[in-house]
């Protein structure tokens, strides 16, 4: 690798530091190749580390690169298309390429955010089922599926009180619903810690949060809050073609 020092610009030396880091990502590397150590790179484009932090950041963020634990930095593959399209991915555990896994259900208190979508008062425990979505035996997506207790009155008989078989119940009993609509929201956040465990990142990383109500005779029956991982995933919605929403 030759030496490239960086002349003055007027955009962000950053950011034009990310275009030249772009290119030589193209150039010198192939997909899965780690990337050399920080201090390599910061001398090789004659960059302060702060710099060179904050354009591998913005790659990280666009999905050219990965940061794996025990590994590095590595150039990341081409995203995988994901579809968000129909109606609560069947609320059943699916199998192949792409699939849902049930992981379990406990009782708790929703977010106030999430309380007030299912429309209960701030302290009341809701059913919570966590999820994730796999493709290709990586880790997509992790959900928190939440459920009031009037959406799923046939629990009442039901005596496992969490793990997930009780998670399999609050779903079969979701499927028996009539659903008439639903309203979904994407934002651009930051791996929590338990979300990061699940989806192989490091706590920070950039993700999707998809935050989906879905709607039964005219009240809320269910609210999922998915966490996507930014760097692999290009979400698409619609029960057709749908539009498409490219991570990052």
């Amino acid at each position: 690798m030759g030496t490239t020092q960086l002349e003055s610009v007027p955009e962000p030396k950053y950011w034009h530091l990310k275009t030249v880091l772009s290119d030589a990502l193209d150039s010198e590397f192939a997909v899965g190749e780690v990337l050399p150590n920080e201090r390599e790179l910061a001398a090789r484009f004659g960059v302060a580390r702060a710099t060179l932090r904050q354009a591998l950041e913005q790659l990280e963020l666009e999905g050219r690169l990965q940061r794996r634990r025990g590994v590095g930095t590595t150039v990341a593959p081409p995203r995988v298309g994901v579809a968000v399209g129909d109606y609560a991915h069947g609320w059943a555990d699916t199998s192949g390429e792409d699939s849902w896994r049930t992981v379990d259900s406990v009782e708790a208190v929703p977010p106030a955010a999430v309380a007030r979508l299912l429309e209960t008062a701030p302290d009341t425990p809701v059913h919570r089922v966590r999820r994730t979505r796999m493709s290709h035996g990586r880790p997509l997506a992790a959900e928190l599926l939440y459920v009031p207790a009037e959406s799923v009155p046939g629990l009442a008989a039901i005596e496992t009180p969490s793990g997930p078989a009780r998670a399999r119940a609050v779903l079969r009993e979701l499927r028996r619903l009539e659903l008439e609509g639903r309203e979904r929201s994407v934002e651009l956040g930051s791996a929590r810690a338990d979300d990061a465990k699940e989806l192989d990142r490091l706590p920070g990383a950039p993700v999707l949060v998809v935050t989906t109500r879905y709607v039964t005779e005219g009240r809320t029956a269910a609210v999922a809050v998915a966490t996507y991982r930014a760097d692999t995933c290009r979400l698409t919605f619609g029960d057709g073609a749908g539009e498409e929403l490219l991570a990052g």
